[in-house]
């Protein structure tokens, strides 16, 4: 199932769980947002659909990084004392160096990161777990982890966080009906999917 119709079916979640709890017209259109994202995050993986969606390009990130270490180059060459001077050419050289290396499939890990650097600097726990998330699903395979029951206990303690942190009633129940009807929808008990998902993950490796 492709990614537009993930995400309708968990826009329907969050209208469904707004009609439930009885929710504002414009908490109705938050949930039904939330809905639709939370379907698609089980495609956070290192060969999903939402990967290079999520992320910037690469090349992007590699010229910054490479700007970045050329101008701590120069900086610390005029400004530095002798011995920040060449600690801080050593620093911009490496970052220069290491900046050639990075590729697309990198860029998952290098956003989860600043999720959770964003999250720690915030103080909101929410956003601290949501970057260890991206982090692991940077580096599972397709319809493995992210897709089992595991994901869905990990990504449901993230959504208790964020509803507490919003304090808006339904956004739990939302993202977590978003979440499940993703896994749903890529079961190969469905006659349009010829994979399943790893469902019981680790003691199992079955495809469902």
């Amino acid at each position: 199932m492709n990614g537009t119709a993930h995400a309708a079916i968990g826009a329907a979640a969050g209208y469904v769980v707004a009609n439930t709890v009885h929710a504002s017209p414009s908490t109705t259109l938050l949930l039904v947002g939330i809905g639709s994202v939370s379907g698609l995050i089980p495609d956070l993986d290192i060969d999903g659909k939402l990967r290079d969606h999520l992320t910037l390009s690469h090349e992007v990130v590699r010229t910054v990084a490479q700007i970045i270490g050329i101008l701590m180059i120069i900086y610390s060459f005029y400004e530095g004392s002798p011995k920040e001077k060449w600690l801080g050419i050593a620093i911009g050289i490496s970052m220069t160096a290491i900046s050639a290396k990075i590729r697309q499939k990198h860029m998952l890990t290098i956003t989860g990161i600043g999720v959770l650097a964003g999250g720690i600097s915030l103080q909101e726990l929410w956003l601290i777990l949501f970057g260890i998330y991206i982090l692991i699903a940077s580096f599972v395979s397709h319809r493995s982890y992210t897709h089992s029951i595991l994901g869905v206990i990990f990504f449901g303690f993230i959504s208790a966080k964020f509803e507490a942190s919003l304090g808006i009633e339904g956004v739990f129940y939302t993202c977590l009906a978003g979440y499940i009807s993703h896994l749903i929808a890529d079961l190969k008990l469905l006659p349009f999917n010829k994979r399943g998902i790893k469902l019981f993950l680790p003691i199992s490796s079955k495809e469902i």
